[in-house]
Order: C-alpha cells, then structure tokens, then sequence
C-alpha cells in the first residue's frame, strides 16, 4: 500500500514540474510578444492559461483522491497540502501572464525596448518560479531560501522601471499612456515573483512544517 502512495506522490511532484513548465512557457510567450510587438499577444497566451487552469483542477482531484484513500503521514500531509497551495499560486501567475498579453494588445507594436529593465525583471521571474517548482521536487529548503531571497532582486528592478518611466513621462508627456501601460507589465511581473516567493515558502513548510509566510 505504502509503495503505491509513493508512486501516486511522485506522479504528483511530475504533474508539479509539468504545471510549473507551463507557467514559465506563459511567461516566456509574452515577454517574446512584447519584444515583437505582437497585438494578437493574448491569442498566443490563452491556450497555455486554459491549460494551466486544466493543471490546477486534475492536480487538485489528485491530492484530494491521495488524503481520502490513502492514510498519509504528516510529512505526507504537509508534501499534499502544500501542493494544493501551490497550484492556485502557479493558476494566478498564469492569470496575470494572460494579463500582461491583454496589455500588450493596447501597444500599437510598441515593445518597451526603450526599458531594458522590464525584460531583465522577466527574466528574473522565470528564474524564480523553475526554481521554486524544482524545490518542491527536490526537497530542497536551501534553494526554496535562496529563491525567496531572489524577490529582492526583481522588486529593485521594479522600482527601476518605475523610476525609467517617470523620466520618461517627464521628457515625453504624449508617451504617458505607453509608459503606464508598461508600468502595469511590469507590475505584473512583479506579482509573479510574488508567487513564486508564496510557492517556495509552501516548499519550506512541506519540509519543515514551518510557514515563513506565517500561515
């Protein structure tokens, strides 16, 4: 019976990575869109946002299945809980992907080049939700630390950007609706490291028991 539940847990660590590939393919999708300028970008972000939502929900009647059949330990307890947090944090990055696409659609084929710092602040998040999503999987308190720790890096680029688009409005007012356009990308990006900061604490928890987030 135990070697069964370990199976139906190790199955659901791969649905984890497949789900937490999937936020990082969104991610990935739309900072390439905006690089593009591509106005159809939220036609190329919907499929992955259904498909995470399609994720979330199989994910969920399986850690639901594993507390009602099975008789789990507490560290069992703690690996199913925290999956079940996770995934409603990996739905929302997904949501706020497919809202950065909508925004993108409003650019007129504008790209945000002139900011570097939105792409870099990008980059930074994908770094943060793989790494968090291999946590999970790997056991790993150290790397799901050193990922909350990596949310400092994407706020200091946060107020970057912000700063960027002040001098910005401030030289060119007609651009004012471009530059609050890539604020709120930008803002958004932010969030998604805030996700991937919520995951790597549920990480933590799964292992220790202990919520940093104080939950």
């Amino acid at each position: 019976m135990r070697s069964r539940f370990d199976e139906e847990l190790s199955r659901l660590s791969s649905d984890l990575t497949t789900m937490g590939a999937l936020c990082e393919e969104t991610i990935l999708t739309a900072v390439e869109d905006l690089s593009k300028g591509n106005t159809d970008a939220h036609q190329h972000i919907a499929p992955f946002v259904e498909e995470i939502a399609g994720k979330e929900k199989a994910i969920e009647s399986q850690c639901l299945k594993l507390l009602l059949q099975q008789q789990p330990v507490a560290s069992d307890l703690r690996q199913i809980s925290a999956a079940l947090k996770m995934i409603t944090d990996m739905d929302r990055i997904g949501v706020q992907a497919s809202e950065i696409a909508e925004i993108i659609g409003f650019l007129d084929g504008r790209t945000g080049s002139e900011c570097e710092y939105i792409r870099q602040e990008a980059m930074e998040t994908i770094k943060m939700v793989n790494g968090a999503v291999d946590a999970y999987v790997k056991h790993d308190v150290d790397l799901a630390n050193k990922i909350i720790d990596m949310d400092d890096i994407v706020d200091d680029l946060f107020c970057k950007v912000k700063a960027f688009l002040i001098e910005m409005i401030t030289n060119n007012p007609d651009d004012g609706g471009y530059a609050l356009d890539l604020l709120m990308i930008s803002k958004y990006f932010e969030k998604i490291g805030d996700h991937a900061v919520n995951i790597a604490e549920w990480v933590i928890f799964s292992e220790t028991g202990v919520h940093k987030g104080g939950a």
